[in-house]
């Protein structure tokens, strides 16, 4: 399993994950309650209830740098581009716009 946080404007919005079943995103409940919370994507509106994908949500696949960019990742990474959890976690920690991600190293899962 693979985790990450998901950030909307610096401010910890959810938790992006990947599992045996695919891929998941949540909204923090404290994100969710604060004064004026943002959706992440006009695609993965405002809910408390989690999000579900056998593939990686196309916002977030869309975050992923394409073309020369996406080979220098894959290569100064060691990257199979195939592996875009990988390649979001890898790159997109600091991507243009207001969302940004960060890998949580939860070592007790693998």
């Amino acid at each position: 399993m693979r985790l990450a946080k998901v950030f909307m404007h610096d401010e910890f919005a959810g938790t992006l994950t990947e599992d045996e079943d695919g891929f998941h995103f949540s909204y923090e409940s404290q994100y969710l309650n604060s004064d004026d919370p943002e959706a992440i994507s006009l695609t993965i509106p405002l809910k408390p209830e989690k999000y579900s994908s056998k593939i990686l949500f196309p916002f977030f696949d869309g975050l992923i740098p394409e073309g020369w960019l996406l080979d220098i990742a894959a290569k100064n990474w060691k990257l199979d581009t195939r592996d875009r959890m990988s390649i979001l976690l890898a790159t997109c920690r600091d991507c243009i716009g207001a969302v940004s991600i960060e890998e949580i190293n939860d070592r007790k899962n693998e």
